[in-house]
């Protein structure tokens, strides 16, 4: 069994208003114009007859505008008044060109031209002189083609904008994916491996000197209370319309610099880095974070860590240097650590490197630009 296939409200509307519009107009012209005071009701039928397709003008353009031309065409060749029934295929035919583009509409207007020119000149002068309704004919084509085209490419600006507002969306919803996942990773590798450390020692010295002992229990207990307070900032940015999760920075170097002491580096801190934009502020407290937390996890031998903070009025650059042997234990996943640090140099306009130094031990430099246009004083 067939399926019926309806017409949109939008089709159905513009059918029914056009085809009255005609209906009236024609009547009217020819009621007052021309002096007739009746019409055949089949002329009524057929100017009806050729608003019909338009029905289906979106979902069948080309068909609609074939019917409703070669229908208002017959009736404009018959005795009946005549009136603007042309505007039932010409919506058509700029329905066919939005729709299925200007090289159909323009092949299909082309016909409908040409049948209608030689229908011209069969009806005018014999001796052939020139009839202005063909340049007019030409004319409507042309115009009714180009009106469609520049709507079909207007809809496909709009189309192609909002296809680039979306990916744009899809892009910044991924960097704040990622910017959380940095975050949850710095945080937490950072004191699970401070933890780790004081649990150890912990259980080392439980039984022989129970005051080292509840230190270390002390340090865990500080160590779960930052990570969680941490935790709770950088998720927070999850919640709808909450942008006041507080944010750390190197105000909170000590607190980093004790922890590591706690876990039994000795940490200097170089340099003042004075006052920085909150992103790039935030950045060097999660390079030093990481770095620090480099150190505990892999460096080999090391119990000291050496915090160089070089301030020009371009840049803040930052060096942290170990004396350890930097050998990564098997099954670790130090390159996430070092994979952030350059994400959040990089996404600044810095960069950030690591390696082992000639002269032993590990190194992190990172360049975190703070101003711009301005030259270097160094």
């Amino acid at each position: 069994m067939a399926r019926t296939v309806r017409p949109s409200l939008p089709d159905l509307i513009s059918a029914v208003v056009l085809t009255v519009f005609v209906t009236g107009s024609t009547f009217g012209v020819a009621h007052f114009h021309d002096h007739v005071h009746h019409v055949p009701g089949v002329a009524a039928l057929w100017i009806v007859a050729g608003g019909v397709p338009l029905l289906w003008r979106s979902r069948a353009p080309l068909s609609s505008y074939v019917v409703s031309a070669a229908l208002v065409l017959g009736y404009y060749a018959s005795p009946y008044p005549a009136g603007p029934s042309l505007v039932l295929p010409t919506l058509a035919l700029m329905t066919l060109a939005f729709v299925r583009g200007p090289l159909v509409a323009a092949i299909a207007a082309g016909a409908s031209v040409v049948v209608a020119i030689a229908a011209v000149q069969l009806a005018g002068d014999p001796a052939g002189a020139f009839d202005p309704r063909q340049l007019a004919i030409v004319l409507w084509g042309t115009l009714a083609v180009t009106i469609g085209t520049v709507g079909q490419l207007r809809r496909a600006a709009r189309r192609e904008v909002a296809e680039r507002a979306a990916e744009a969306d899809r892009r910044r919803a991924e960097e704040q994916r990622l910017g959380i996942a940095r975050e949850v990773h710095d945080v937490v590798a950072h004191s699970l491996a401070m933890i780790n450390v004081q649990a150890g020692v912990a259980a080392h010295v439980a039984d022989r000197r129970p005051d080292e002992a509840k230190a270390a229990l002390l340090a865990i207990k500080e160590a779960s209370r930052s990570a969680l307070s941490d935790l709770r900032a950088t998720l927070g940015v999850l919640r709808a319309g909450d942008d006041r999760a507080p944010t750390p920075g190197l105000g909170r170097l000590p607190d980093l610099i004790s922890t590591a002491a706690a876990a039994g580096l000795t940490v200097r801190a170089d340099g003042d880095a004075g006052s920085l934009p909150a992103p790039v502020d935030v950045a060097a407290y999660r390079i030093l974070q990481e770095s620090l937390t480099n150190v505990v996890r892999h460096g080999t031998g090391a119990d000291l860590v050496v915090i160089t903070l070089a301030r020009t009025p371009r840049e803040l650059r930052i060096t942290v240097s170990d004396n350890g042997r930097a050998t990564p234990k098997p099954g670790t996943n130090a390159g996430n650590g070092l994979r952030g640090m350059a994400e959040r140099a990089t996404a600044l306009g810095g960069g950030a490197t690591a390696g082992p130094r000639l002269d032993g031990g590990f190194e992190v430099f990172a360049t975190l630009p703070v101003t711009a246009g301005e030259p270097d004083d160094d």
